[in-house]
């Protein structure tokens, strides 16, 4: 198994770098340079690899709804907040703002499926699937803040800059075609720049960083920036990166810099992609029953792309939802949630029934959730009266899985019976990370990068498997 998946030592070439002055890597460059090895080194980071065990998944869609969906709305149903109604709940009960009393949900909940496990209607035809599905319904963030709870979940720290779940997968397990990104994150009208941090590479190698793309556009185009050059042809384009790598292996050679490496592999990704990424992001290629199951809308047409991508060797793609308009509802939740799942419900619903029929729901991770929940509590405006939403709430909420390696019809942990807080087998977000690297086959504690002097992972130094949800 390589090394670089393990706690290693320093590798040959930074040894050499760090001694004697990096003398000694100046040789090994210009040998690399000479023997024409310097390119394929360049592309060895987004190479396949193995993972530390055979793991039943070996491709990721992450469904993420961005501003904290409402778990009591959704996958979590509380009886007790109708049977409470309008009735003030204790005062511990509360985050950030003021709330006041009980505040049912206006969605109806009822089982699906063999299993029996109870769903809101806005959620029907995801909640067909069930039996597919794995519900945490007791999971837990750090603080009731969007921005740090976006990184914890997408990066495993709510404080510090760290490589995304998406790079951490393309760094164990590198992509299966090297013509397109192995890691591509999705959200129509894009996200404020500060929240690109949520597909960032961080301190592993630029290679892993994810590819955005603005999917509110239908034309090739406009979906990926510059993928046509207006001038050259391809055998002129292919001059020039010939040139330019000469040029950029002799500077090279002096610095073996992982930042020029990343550069390198970038230059030649995007001519790759001139041709691969017209084909797999072209949905006319698509039957006109497959396109009517995903539907016509935006978060449709981005989850069919997102399955032409996985089919052909992407190795993780999440899609952001929520952007424009945010689950983040502290007013009249019933109107805004209904719109929100409207959105998303058929989609996912088309995915998952996609994915089977093409037999790739097996070997395929599916997840869902956004970066925490809400108050069973209604959120009260300044003048004390009832906006009849609901306030962020960290304490509990609930994320579902399915596919590879997942044990459908499940769930577990719970929150206590109005659905503030997780109090049946607590699950941290390290907790939910070192499950999705399960099922992908490796254990998380070994996946590392070294870092500043240490051996850094996703879940820092916490997290277990959730076996119990594990097939």
């Amino acid at each position: 198994m390589s090394g670089r998946l393990l706690s290693a030592p320093l590798s040959r070439r930074e040894m050499l770098v760090r001694s004697g002055m990096g003398f000694g890597a100046l040789g090994l460059a210009a040998l690399f340079a000479e023997s024409g090895e310097l390119a394929s080194a360049a592309n060895a980071p987004l190479s396949p690899r193995a993972p530390h065990f055979p793991g039943k998944a070996k491709r990721v869609i992450h469904f993420f709804a961005n501003g904290g969906p409402s778990h009591v709305d959704t996958f979590d149903p509380k009886p007790a907040l109708a049977k409470y109604a309008g009735q003030p709940l204790p005062e511990t009960l509360r985050t950030e703002r003021k709330t006041g009393a009980a505040f049912p949900s206006p969605f109806k909940f009822q089982p699906y499926g063999k299993c029996g496990i109870e769903v809101s209607d806005i959620f029907a035809r995801t909640a067909a699937h069930i039996d597919d599905i794995a519900v945490i319904r007791s999971m837990y963030a750090q603080v009731p803040n969007h921005e740090p709870s976006l990184m914890l979940m997408n990066c495993g720290d709510s404080v510090q800059a760290r490589p995304s779940v998406g790079a951490w997968v393309l760094y164990g397990l590198g992509t299966e075609n090297q013509n397109l990104p192995g890691f591509i994150a999705m959200c129509p009208g894009g996200l404020p720049i500060k929240d690109t941090e949520n597909w960032q590479a961080g301190f592993l190698p630029g290679a892993f960083q994810g590819t955005y793309i603005d999917s509110q556009h239908q034309e090739l185009a406009k979906l990926i920036a510059n993928i046509a050059h207006p001038h050259a042809t391809t055998a002129t384009q292919r001059r020039q990166l010939d040139l330019l790598a000469e040029l950029n292996a002799e500077h090279r050679a002096g610095r073996l810099d992982a930042r020029l490496d990343a550069r390198i592999q970038t230059f030649e990704l995007a001519f790759r992609m001139q041709t691969e990424a017209a084909e797999a992001f072209d949905l006319a290629r698509e039957t006109a029953e497959t396109r009517a199951l995903y539907g016509d809308g935006v978060h449709g047409r981005q989850t069919l792309i997102a399955r032409r991508l996985l089919e052909r060797g992407v190795r993780y793609v999440q899609l952001w939802h929520g952007a424009g308009q945010p689950w983040d509802n502290h007013d009249n939740i019933e109107g805004n949630h209904r719109k929100l799942a409207e959105q998303i419900d058929g989609p996912i619903a088309a995915l998952l029934t996609d994915l089977k029929r093409r037999g790739m729901f097996e070997d395929t991770l599916v997840v869902w959730g956004g970066e925490f929940g809400r108050t069973p509590s209604v959120e009260l405006g300044g003048d004390g009266k009832s906006k009849l939403g609901r306030d962020h709430n960290h304490y509990g909420f609930s994320v579902w899985l399915a596919g590879g390696g997942v044990k459908g019809g499940t769930v577990y942990g719970a929150t206590d019976e109005f659905g503030f807080k997780a109090v049946e087998n607590p699950a941290s977000v390290h907790d939910l990370h070192a499950t999705m690297l399960h099922v992908l086959g490796f254990d998380h504690e070994k996946l590392t990068f070294r870092y500043a002097g240490r051996d850094f992972r996703l879940t820092d130094v916490s997290g277990h498997v959730i076996r119990e949800i594990v097939a």
